[in-house]
């Protein structure tokens, strides 16, 4: 009695699938495991064992697709959380759908293969749903721009993929020009493209042309700073407490925060929020049930300003940066940003 009112309690969601350009499926909602950094740009390691708890409900609860990256340091949480749900029964391994990423300092191919096998290692798997070129940009560990052609970069996804260790390979933070060079030149074509994307920055020509070439567009940061924890008195950000979203909010019985998702996925995105708070991970996966009309749509398209809420400017004189540059002095690469170790102790290689 006590497992089956266990069971009843819980808000279990019903979350959609995508397909991608090679036929395998990806669901349109994902668990983003990001805990981020703080004001030092120093990793935030206290907040893992809540992502932990998070991330373990969201699978009880229906969630399919995680999203990780070797730069996140969580990749033997992800590990562990996915073991214990197929121990458990809750799922299996062909349930769920892995994304990681290849990290700026690893674009040499060889480096490529060696970065996959290491997250496969660290996450106990046989073998991952999507690997990610995190950035088109290549910078050693000292903080130097190496210069290294992503389609050289992309020779070394293309053999991951041949090895049979991914299903899947993408790319992330590409723009338009860098994805037409690299169509024009790779034999597998990205299945993934995986940006910023938010009522903020629509960024309407990328989404068009991934599209148009069978590219799923994949949406990081989908909120912008629409959450009071971002909140920023003079950003010309959407807030969480606008009239407009207040008013969409009310008429579909939804927070602002589903109404942005649920655009996003009437748009034919899909979406990676992160959130450390179970409330808030059933809120974001259920969107599924209500249709914005198209007047409201057009309403929406009306806050994208070009807003950047990523801008990670220590970048933007590196080769193939991919956003537009701005005139500001530009602080060193961080630290946390270019040698780090993996887990909650940060002491796995």
């Amino acid at each position: 009695m006590i497992l089956l009112n266990f069971v009843i309690s819980l808000n279990c969601v019903v979350i959609p699938n995508f397909k991608l350009n090679n036929g395998l499926e990806i669901p349109a909602l994902g668990y983003g495991t990001w805990v981020g950094l703080d004001k030092k740009a120093e990793f935030i390691a206290e907040d893992v064992p809540q992502l932990i708890d998070a991330m373990s409900y969201a699978i009880d609860v229906g969630y399919r697709h995680l999203d990780t990256a070797h730069l996140y340091r969580v990749e033997p949480e992800v590990g562990y959380v996915v073991k214990q749900k197929i121990k458990e029964g809750v799922v299996k391994r062909e349930d769920i759908f892995i994304t990681t990423k290849v990290w700026n300092h690893n674009h040499r191919p060889e480096d490529v293969e060696r970065s996959v096998k290491a997250s496969l290692r660290r996450l106990g798997l046989d073998y991952l749903d999507l690997v990610l070129m995190h950035w088109p940009i290549s910078v050693s560990q000292d903080g130097v721009d190496e210069k290294i052609d992503y389609l050289d970069t992309w020779r070394g996804f293309e053999s991951v993929l041949k090895q049979g260790l991914v299903k899947s390979i993408g790319v992330s933070n590409f723009n338009v020009e860098q994805l037409t060079r690299l169509l024009a030149n790779c034999n597998v074509v990205p299945a993934v493209n995986q940006v910023e994307i938010n009522l903020n920055l629509g960024q309407k020509e990328l989404v068009d042309f991934c599209q148009k070439n069978g590219i799923l567009v994949v949406a990081y940061t989908p909120f912008g700073k629409m959450v009071p924890s971002r909140l920023e008195e003079d950003c010309p950000a959407v807030r969480h407490d606008d009239p407009v979203m207040l008013a969409l909010g009310k008429k579909y019985g939804k927070t602002v925060q589903q109404i942005a998702l649920r655009y996003l996925y009437q748009r034919g995105i899909a979406s990676i929020p992160k959130t450390l708070t179970k409330s808030r991970v059933v809120e974001n996966a259920s969107i599924f049930d209500f249709q914005l009309d198209e007047n409201d749509v057009a309403t929406l398209q009306k806050f994208d300003n070009n807003y950047r809420t990523v801008r990670p400017i220590f970048f933007q004189n590196m080769s193939n940066y991919p956003f537009d540059k701005v005139d500001v002095a530009l602080p060193e690469i961080p630290l946390s940003l270019r040698k780090w170790k993996n887990g909650a102790n940060l002491d796995i290689d």
